[in-house]
């Protein structure tokens, strides 16, 4: 089965998560500067939503620039990746508008916990067609920043029973962590076709 049309699925709902993440920002009635201040906390969820989706968005595409195939497994695996990222525009927005709660927290937290989760599957369902010496099993070796991710998403749920901004910095080191795109497909990709 060719892996062009999961490809361009998979853009375009990426695409209209982002699309409705902005709309959700509502327009200050007055033209001040200080009537920004209040929409501060749904600014920043925004911002690092947006940095989380760009990051699932690169990192997807290395992952299948890397294969050559998929079936149904796969697209199930990713379809259950892109329903928990579709979920991102309404925790951002409940997270922002309530000012960073317990509840919202934990659910955004659980959400990019899940979104974690999900892309570890497909990983693991492409390295089983794909097979162990292909290029994508050379290239992922062993996923510690995957892994490491969901950990920390597990702890800055529990985190946000004590103090929730403790979460949201937690979010914020976890997407600082995956700012650079994984080289690691990159890499091998440029070593096999050079």
């Amino acid at each position: 089965m060719n892996k062009g049309r999961l490809e361009a699925f998979s853009d375009g709902v990426l695409a209209i998560i982002i699309t409705i993440m902005v709309l959700e920002l509502k327009v200050p009635h007055s033209p001040e500067l200080s009537s920004l201040v209040p929409m501060l906390p749904t600014l920043f969820c925004y911002l690092i939503s947006f940095i989380y989706v760009g990051i699932y968005w690169s990192n997807h595409h290395h992952l299948m620039h890397s294969v050559r195939k998929v079936n149904g497994a796969i697209l199930w695996a990713n379809l259950h990746l892109l329903f928990w990222l579709s979920l991102v525009p309404f925790t951002t927005a409940w997270m922002g508008e309530n000012h960073f709660l317990l509840w919202p927290v934990v659910f955004y937290g659980f959400n990019l916990m899940m979104s974690g989760v999900a892309y570890y599957i497909l990983t693991r369902t492409l390295l089983s067609i794909e097979g162990p010496d292909s290029t994508l099993a050379r290239a992922l070796k062993c996923d510690y920043k995957g892994k490491i991710s969901v950990v920390l998403y597990a702890i800055a749920i529990a985190a946000a029973f004590y103090e929730s901004w403790i979460s949201y910095l937690i979010y914020v080191g976890v997407a600082g962590m995956w700012l650079v795109p994984d080289r690691r497909i990159e890499n091998i990709l440029v070593h096999t076709e050079g």
